[in-house]
């Protein structure tokens, strides 16, 4: 998206900014002193952009995404919220990713010290009537989305149960990440892993590469992984680090050729270009009881390629 398509708001802050989308959507547009910058949608809570100091869109998003609620645009980061894929009676990855989500004005502190170093915006969704009566539970779902002051880009995702019983959920960051070819990335830190495999009806197999790599349809479930993994993209020579917290999943998925050509909001050779690498919790749903809060965090880097491995040990710092 371009920035020709949004108007200024007037509420303009240190690093931060509010615009808005040619549907009327409220936007924030994150900025680093560096020159790194990240999108986040009120439609969905969606990151819809993250670029490095050189101004290259890191994440994926669809030449034929469609920008109009009630549906999710095809493309960066998904919040799928109360459940992923097809597991329940909702619709397909829940409903939070197609709701109007609102400033979070009032967000309970972080307990973190990041020294000023990040610039953050907090986003909060609450149950709608037509919510409830789809899925009867009352939560507060409080997003912080922040990007540091070296471009990395960070998601907190707080979940609380202000029910008066327990509810269970599946989550997932739906991420789409943009890489310069499918065949040439390769992903390090699932190996030897056991996954579900949703193109053979979930069963469950054992990771037996070095590492993932890429010559057809992928969608797999990998269980209890890493809280680390990297992406690595030969061509661009670059390397995504996924850190992750509360989430012991990681979903991996491409469509590929055929799967693409049924995908009206995707085009037919896109997934070339693109690799959903998603930080989940997905085999075993979550259960929170009255008044308890669930948090789920990711940390996603881009480094050189050839100082990707020292990344790999480090612990997430959100």
């Amino acid at each position: 998206m371009s920035m020709g398509r949004f108007a200024n708001s007037a509420d303009q802050r240190s690093g931060l900014e509010v615009v808005r989308d040619w549907n009327g959507v409220a936007h924030v547009v994150l900025r680093s002193p560096k020159g790194a910058s990240a999108r986040v949608s009120l439609h969905g809570g969606q990151v819809v952009s993250w670029r490095n100091d050189r101004g290259e869109e890191l994440l994926f998003t669809s030449s034929k995404a469609i920008f109009k609620p009630p549906n999710a645009m095809r493309g960066g980061i998904q919040m799928c919220f109360p459940q992923f894929g097809y597991s329940g009676t909702l619709e397909r990855h829940g409903f939070a990713r197609n709701r109007i989500w609102a400033l979070d004005d009032e967000h309970p502190p972080i307990n973190h010290n990041d020294n000023g170093s990040k610039v953050s915006v907090d986003l909060i969704l609450k149950p709608s009537e037509d919510d409830l009566k789809c899925w009867p539970h009352c939560f507060e779902f409080r997003l912080r989305v922040s990007l540091s002051k070296d471009g990395d880009l960070s998601l907190v995702s707080r979940i609380r149960n202000v029910n008066g019983k327990p509810f269970s959920f599946s989550f997932a960051y739906h991420t789409y990440l943009s890489v310069s070819d499918i065949s040439e990335v390769r992903i390090e830190g699932l190996e030897t892993l056991d996954y579900l495999d949703n193109l053979s009806h979930k069963e469950r197999f054992t990771e037996q590469g070095d590492a993932i790599t890429f010559e057809s349809e992928v969608d797999r479930v990998y269980v209890s992984s890493p809280n680390v993994v990297a992406v690595l993209d030969h061509e661009k020579k670059h390397s995504f680090v996924i850190r992750k917290e509360g989430l012991p999943d990681v979903v991996v998925w491409n469509p590929w050729e055929k799967k693409s050509k049924t995908m009206i909001d995707f085009g037919d050779e896109e997934y070339k270009q693109m690799l959903c690498v998603d930080a989940a919790a997905v085999e075993r749903a979550i259960t929170l009881k009255p008044g308890e809060e669930w948090t789920g965090k990711l940390e996603l880097s881009a480094v050189s390629s050839t100082n990707c491995s020292d990344h790999l040990d480090y612990p997430v710092s959100i």
